[in-house]
Order: C-alpha cells, then sequence, then structure tokens
C-alpha cells in the first residue's frame, strides 16, 4: 500500500506540474483555456476558477489543457435553428441556448439567418417568420448552452491557432520545461537536508558490520593517514582502500581533537576491490545545495539523452527499458530509503518525463513542437487533419511500445 500511495503522489507531482506549464504560458498567450486536468476518466472532483475548470479524475495516468482552438469547436449553430438568448446589462448576448429552449421560459427565442462566434460575434435572426431579421451582438465571454451544460465561446483571438508562432512553441514547451524545475527543485530540497557530497578526508555514515564499523572508526573521524601514508581527501582514502582488499591497515585519526589509530582489515567487493563499509561525507548548506542540484539535474538530463541515443543505435534494446510495472517495483524499494530519496526518485522521474515529452515523436509535446517548427520554415501552418492523423498514428506506435515494455517488465518481476 506505501508503494501504491507513493506511486500516485509521485504521478500526481510530475504530472500537476508538467499540465502546470502549458496553463500558465497559455493564459499568458491570452488563449482560453476551458479545463485543466489531472488524470483520464470520469470526474472524481471539479471547480471553476475564472475561466478554467479544475478538474481531478479517476485514471492517474496522464493529464491534459484543453485549450480553445485545438479541437473543433463542439458548438454548431446552423440557419433554420431555434435557439434562446439571454442579454447582459450592455445589451449584448451573455448566453446562447443551443438546444431545449422549452426549458428557459424567459429566454428570448429567435429563428437563426446566421451566426458567427469566432470572428465578427454576431448572430442575426427573427423572433417571427413575417419579421425582418435583427442583428444582436455578443459579448466576448459569452456562453453557449447544449444539454444544459454552459461553455464559454472561443473567439478566434482567443483560440491556439490564432496565437504567434513564438507564443505556441513556449506554450507547448512550458510542460517538459516545469518538469525540469521540478526536478531541480526537488534535488535542492534533498541536497539541504541529505547534505552535498564532500572530499574532505573525513567518514560519513558507516555502514553497520563492516569493518569500519568494527574497528570502532566514527561517523565525523578525520583520516590523517593510511599505513602512514598521508590522506588530504576522501577520494584519497576510497582509492587506497581499494587497492588493498582483504588487507590489514591502520587509520590515524583525529577525533575532538585527539590522535587515534584504529587497525582494521578491508573485505573484497564483487569487482575485487577494497571496502571498509563507509560513506563519504556531506556538508549542508543552502548554495551548495543549488549547485549540486544544478549538477545533478545536468547529469540526469545528459543520462536520459544518452540512453535515448544507444535505443536508436541498437545499443540497447526495448528490453532494458522500465514501464510503469518496472517503476512502480523500483519506486517500492526507493520508499524503503525514507522520504527523502523518494524525494531524489521524483527529481529523476520528472527529467525523463521531459525528456521523452520532448522527443520529435507524434502525440507528444516534441512532435506538437515539430509541426510548429515546421510552420514556421514554411510560412504556413501543416494542415490539421494530416497533422490530426500523424499524431493519431504515433499514439497507436507508442501504445504498442508501452505494451512491449510493460510485457518485459512483467517477466522481469517473475524470472
Amino acid at each position: 500500500m506505501e508503494t501504491l500511495i507513493a506511486v500516485v503522489i509521485i504521478f500526481g507531482l510530475l504530472i500537476s506540474f508538467h499540465e502546470l506549464g502549458h496553463l500558465l504560458l497559455a493564459k499568458r498567450a491570452g488563449i482560453l483555456c476551458r479545463e485543466y486536468a489531472i488524470g483520464f476518466g470520469p470526474k472524481l472532483f471539479s471547480i471553476k476558477k475564472g475561466e478554467t475548470v479544475y478538474t481531478l479524475r479517476l485514471l492517474p495516468i496522464g493529464g491534459f489543457v484543453r485549450m480553445a482552438g485545438e479541437d473543433p469547436e463542439i458548438v454548431e449553430i446552423k440557419t433554420g435553428q431555434r435557439i434562446g438568448l439571454y442579454f447582459n446589462r450592455d445589451n449584448a448576448v451573455s448566453k446562447i441556448i443551443v438546444n431545449r429552449t422549452e426549458n428557459y421560459p424567459d429566454a428570448k427565442i429567435i429563428t437563426v439567418e446566421r451566426a458567427d462566434l469566432e470572428r465578427d460575434l454576431i448572430i442575426e435572426g427573427y423572433e417571427e417568420e413575417d419579421n425582418k431579421p435583427l442583428s444582436y451582438r455578443i459579448a466576448p465571454k459569452a456562453d453557449y448552452v447544449i444539454d444544459g451544460q454552459a461553455f464559454q465561446i472561443a473567439p478566434l483571438d482567443r483560440q491556439f491557432g490564432s496565437k504567434p508562432l513564438l507564443d505556441r512553441i513556449l506554450t507547448i514547451f512550458a510542460g517538459p520545461f516545469m518538469n525540469f524545475l521540478l526536478a531541480f527543485l526537488a534535488f535542492i530540497v534533498f541536497f539541504a537536508f541529505q547534505g552535498v557530497p564532500s572530499d574532505k578526508p573525513e567518514l560519513g555514515p558507516l555502514i553497520k558490520g563492516n569493518p569500519a564499523e568494527r574497528a570502532g572508526l566514527h561517523e565525523g573521524d578525520r583520516v590523517l593517514r593510511i599505513n602512514g601514508q598521508p590522506i588530504d581527501s576522501f577520494s584519497e582514502l576510497t582509492e587506497y582502500v581499494r587497492a588493498h582488499p582483504n588487507e590489514r591497515l591502520t587509520f590515524t585519526i583525529e577525533r575532538h581533537g585527539h590522535i587515534l589509530e584504529k587497525a582494521l582489515t578491508t573485505d573484497k567487493n564483487k569487482d575485487g576491490a577494497g571496502v571498509i563499509g563507509v560513506y563519504g561525507p556531506t556538508e549542508k548548506s543552502f548554495l551548495g545545495s543549488v549547485k549540486a542540484s544544478v549538477t545533478q539535474t545536468y547529469y540526469w538530463i545528459k543520462m536520459e539523452l544518452v540512453a535515448f541515443e544507444q535505443l536508436i543505435t541498437g545499443k540497447i534494446g526495448l528490453d532494458q527499458l522500465s514501464g510503469p510495472v518496472g517503476i512502480y517495483d523500483i519506486t517500492g524499494q526507493v520508499v524503503q530509503n525514507g522520504f527523502f530519496w523518494v524525494l531524489r526518485w521524483t527529481a529523476v522521474l520528472s527529467i525523463n518525463l521531459g525528456i521523452v515529452n520532448l522527443l520529435p515523436l507524434p502525440a507528444l509535446d516534441g512532435g506538437r513542437l515539430m509541426f510548429l517548427f515546421l510552420e514556421g520554415l514554411r510560412g504556413k501552418p501543416v494542415d490539421p487533419k494530416r497533422e490530426t492523423l500523424v499524431h493519431f498514428i504515433g499514439f497507436a506506435f507508442l501504445m504498442l511500445v508501452m505494451i512491449v515494455v510493460t510485457w518485459n517488465d512483467i517477466q522481469k518481476l517473475f524470472m
């Protein structure tokens, strides 16, 4: 149960940050965002704030920001259709009743002659057949009501496709960027509490039952010499110990101002190197945490890119990738080490999500960016129908890959 809760919280956090990036940049560009959703499937909870409905859905396997113009607008008002109108104080249409007008006896009922809810924001129609059509101005934030549900209209200047190319690129890129930002912040917290690795010739935490602990060495002991050889850094200590497996060593240490000598016999690991069971020292400082966070974020981004390069060149196969089942299994192991190691694992997964989403594959943010860059080169957008088809095929391919990876994960669990 601990693992399940951890997985739900971790993925919820990753998805929330990712979609928040899209939402913030979309709103900054003036795009109407109808919904910010965490999860897919039936709604568990929803609240409307401003123009956007914030929802939590049943399946925590993704999320989305529904931006006006990304999909065809669902309302279509045809000539000859009977609709109901409500007006605001400025005598502009504030609500359009598209169907079931009999449920709105106080609405003004007209027969539509012409309607434009995107460019001109106007409806022309008449109350009786023998009357002349009248023109009604539509408020930019008017709602249309279908089957009792209200939706805000999306004038052309509020739609995704009408915005400058740079605004659209930034809106799409903001999702992966927020995953990198989340990783950076998580690493800062991790190092702030766990400490930043130091190369001072001091002993960090000792592993119980190992040579260092059995010999009476303590965390914080400063190592001056080993077998008479001066030690100036933890790296030198590690190199010396690794070069002397199964050998007796005498440590000259400083502890609380006193010089002591401790003798021990090293163990040998599976690689044949000497070990004594001690971690490196750490230091705690905010600036050190920020610096270490930058280093770790860069390191994991680089590692992810190298992994994908090896996958493309065939150096590694799909059987070496981990999907949801594999991630669940690893998370279970990480949970045993405590909160801060779960936080570190969250940072690594967040970087993975950011990199994966930036791959130039259809249905991912990287695929959408690819079409936007292509639009910049061509000077005009790709046919929306063709782009939709490419994204559909890409999504089907990604689902196939996910099934294969998940099957591999299941097989590994029972090997």
